[in-house]
């Protein structure tokens, strides 16, 4: 097979195409793309073929074709596009249009080089908040179901109201229409299909480094406490050693205060949580709409709906209900190569179990013992009151790097 070509096609089709591309896109003999961009291109008379579903169907029957052939794609393929799947299975030389982002950023008069770029478009809203959170501009691409008018309603729930927006709608096509909006009248608008999101910062929002003190936190009451305090939290969230895309469980979640500081971390991957208290359950929800963080949170107790999970790279442990053998076991059988598991334990009766089933399954462990004490005053002076003291159990297999 020959080189063929992926060229980006603009919402007014052929105008805005340079007449050498028009010229290839006439004298191929095979033009592959969707209906849309097909349509645009009405006076064509090789073959032509849609793509639908199924990119490894189309690259296995390309891989074979002899003809001259033109596959077309909406503004820059190679950014969110279908350039990357296709470059990397087929000799393919690309030629893109001007993107929507670019489209965008210039109807808004704005620079676009220090922008945050995420998609939604074929993807679920779940972790768009920490994505988001602190960022100065953020594109965002959208689809039919994450249309603008509902991720004005997702940023509202978490109270990102320190966000204006910009729609560009139909951008270089005869439709156009670009328009600045508050979250809340996004919310209420209806749009074309085809748009974009740019969420510019008017004024700056709250700010939780590592470490968020423990009274920042929705608890029980009259129990309140009931939390891994910030100094063990920040020694267990190190050990786990996060990176920005890692995948993480919380296990035992309680009022969320790992899961939340492990997102704001991993906030190109995923968390998911577990916990069995219904009460706590409700807290956990209220710290992560105030701390801007969307994770995966079900009720129940572990290792039941672990299987509802993705694989992790990390997985914490802050409880086990006393099922800690059958818990470690799909620990072990899920985490990823060079996967942590971090437990806090706060008995020894506790660590030597978890010591003992961690070992058992391959796993070297290393512990920390965390006495932690805070000062208080008292009259003109100052003592200090010891918080209980925690284990802090980190495992990876032998032989991981």
């Amino acid at each position: 097979m020959g080189t063929m070509k992926l060229i980006g096609v603009g919402a007014d089709g052929q105008a805005s195409l340079p007449e050498l591309y028009r010229r290839w896109i006439d004298e191929s003999e095979l033009l592959v793309g969707g209906e849309r961009q097909l349509a645009m291109f009405p006076e064509y008379k090789g073959e032509t073929i849609i793509i639908r579903r199924g990119l490894a169907e189309l690259v296995e029957r390309l891989r074979h074709e002899t003809r001259n052939t033109v596959v077309l794609a909406s503004g820059d393929p190679l950014f969110y596009g279908i350039g990357s799947y296709l470059a990397g299975k087929l000799p393919i030389d690309v030629y893109p249009a001007v993107s929507s982002v670019q489209w965008a950023f210039a109807k808004m008069g704005e620079s676009w080089q220090d922008a945050a770029f995420v998609s939604v478009h074929g993807r679920p809203l779940t972790g768009l908040a920490q994505r988001i959170d602190g960022r100065r501009k953020v594109a965002i691409l959208t689809d039919e179901t994450n249309s603008p008018a509902a991720i004005a309603r997702y940023l509202l729930e978490y109270g990102m109201t320190e966000y204006e927006a910009f729609v560009g709608e139909e951008l270089g096509g005869p439709n156009e229409r670009c328009r600045f909006f508050k979250l809340e009248e996004m919310a209420e608008t209806e749009f074309l299909p085809l748009n974009i999101v740019i969420l510019r910062q008017t004024a700056p929002g709250p700010i939780w480094p590592l470490g968020i003190d423990d009274d920042e936190f929705f608890q029980r009451k009259p129990d309140k406490g009931l939390i891994t305090k910030k100094e063990i939290r920040v020694l267990s969230v190190s050990a786990l050693r996060l990176r920005p895309d890692s995948v993480v469980w919380d296990i035992g979640t309680c009022t969320g205060s790992v899961a939340i500081e492990a997102a704001k971390i991993a906030r190109d991957g995923a968390v998911f949580a577990i916990e069995k208290n219904e009460y706590d359950l409700e807290i956990c929800w209220q710290n992560l709409r105030k701390f801007r963080v969307d994770i995966t949170l079900v009720h129940g107790r572990a290792p039941d709906r672990l299987d509802e999970f993705a694989d992790p790279d990390a997985i914490f442990i802050g409880g086990t209900s006393g099922a800690m053998s059958p818990l470690l076991d799909v620990c072990a059988k899920r985490l990823k190569k060079n996967g942590r598991i971090v437990i806090n334990a706060a008995t020894v009766e506790t660590l030597a179990e978890a010591g003992c089933e961690l070992r058992s399954r391959g796993f070297h462990v290393d512990i920390t013992l965390a006495q932690v004490s805070r000062s208080k005053p008292i009259l003109e002076l100052t003592r200090f009151e010891a918080l209980n003291p925690v284990y802090i159990m980190t495992a990876k297999r032998e032989g991981d790097e």
